[in-house]
């Protein structure tokens, strides 16, 4: 469909893909194998901005075709795509457009803009390229199957920076193990161990496990309680052995000022807050309140890791690795170099999906 900005006309085009996960990842909620994703094009005057959704139900949508449906409606309701991508987003946002669908227009305008600039989206932005290494995600899985993902990783030189996933519905007994036998084989490679419950323990465990991972060298706990506890929270704040970062509790600026008094940091996902320009709101706020930023990823091909790693130089921790475990990855992007995720030196987030160059 074709729709028009106050300067000119914006052709919109959609694809989908079925991004097959090469391992399951299993975490506190469940299981996942993949995810039929949303591709949005922009094409104006012979350029083409590139989004992408990866569908989720706390982000506003559970599959492509209602993202597209969603996308679709907010159009045709309002009329025109706005050339300033700010006006558009807050447009979106008020509309109530489901954040991931969101974040599909977002980088796919932002892509445009770069494109159309014929500059790399970072220098867009005015950033340099990010110079933090991404952690590498483990999931929660039978302890007979860390080796083999150990040595995985290993042979792609992956084992820098681990981010585990814990929350086991065993329990923290079968936790510790997990964390044990990953040690056990990553020996002394890996440089930065980080740990991410998705929400999966109660108070009692969480104060538990902070005090067992402050002694197995753990940096980081994130989402150690499940989204809406913030009071216990604030409480395993106080005593905390570890910094506490949180996800599922952050989604977008608003929830930023609430949480500054019980957490060290935030990790805030494109899908989550719908896209880069509500992304780069968060970082600003977030470090307005002494609090340290991460950006992490769904189950995103290249083009939104693209994205996403064109703002990589605003944030103190990146875990943007989701691109590493498609089988395939129907994308080509950011490279990844000495354990950094790093844009391209070409126009916009650098990204192309198959024949979409």
């Amino acid at each position: 469909m074709i729709y028009r900005d106050i300067f000119n006309l914006i052709k919109i085009n959609y694809k989908t893909f079925f991004l097959k996960k090469r391992f399951p990842l299993t975490i506190s909620r469940g299981t996942f194998t993949g995810s039929e994703n949303l591709f949005v094009f922009l094409n104006r005057k012979n350029n083409i901005g590139i989004g992408e959704m990866c569908p989720g139900l706390t982000e506003g949508s559970e599959t492509a075709e209602n993202g597209k449906a969603q996308i679709e409606k907010f159009l045709n309701e309002t009329g025109s795509i706005s050339s300033s991508v700010i006006e558009n987003y807050e447009r979106a946002f008020e509309y109530k457009l489901a954040p991931c669908a969101l974040a599909a227009l977002d980088i796919a305008l932002w892509d445009l803009i770069a494109k159309e600039a014929n500059m790399p989206l970072f220098k867009l932005f005015g950033l340099n390229l990010p110079s933090v290494s991404t952690s590498i995600t483990l999931g929660i899985m039978p302890l007979e199957e860390i080796e083999e993902r150990v040595s995985y990783l290993r042979k792609n030189n992956m084992l820098g920076n681990l981010k585990i996933k814990l929350g086991s519905p065993e329990g923290i007994d079968r936790d510790k193990e997990i964390l044990e036998r990953i040690l056990h084989f990553t020996k002394n490679e890996c440089n930065n161990l980080r740990v991410d419950a998705n929400g999966g323990w109660a108070l009692d465990d969480a104060q538990k496990m902070l005090k067992w991972l402050f002694k197995m060298g753990v940096e980081y706990v994130e989402q150690p309680l499940p989204k809406g506890e913030e009071e216990d929270l604030k409480f395993l704040f106080k005593n905390r052995p570890l910094p506490i970062f949180v996800d599922e509790s952050c989604r977008n600026s608003k929830d930023i000022l609430p949480l500054s008094k019980c957490v060290d940091g935030i990790n805030l996902k494109l899908m989550k807050c719908g896209g880069l320009t509500e992304a780069i709101k968060m970082v600003a706020i977030a470090r307005n309140v002494n609090l340290k930023t991460m950006i992490g990823c769904m189950g995103e091909s290249s083009v939104s890791i693209s994205a996403g790693c064109s703002i990589g130089a605003l944030f103190d921790y990146i875990d943007l690795d989701s691109h590493f475990n498609l089988d395939p990855d129907p994308a080509s992007g950011a490279t990844y170099i000495n354990g950094i995720v790093t844009p391209v030196n070409k126009p916009g987030h650098g990204a192309y999906f198959n024949n979409a160059k």
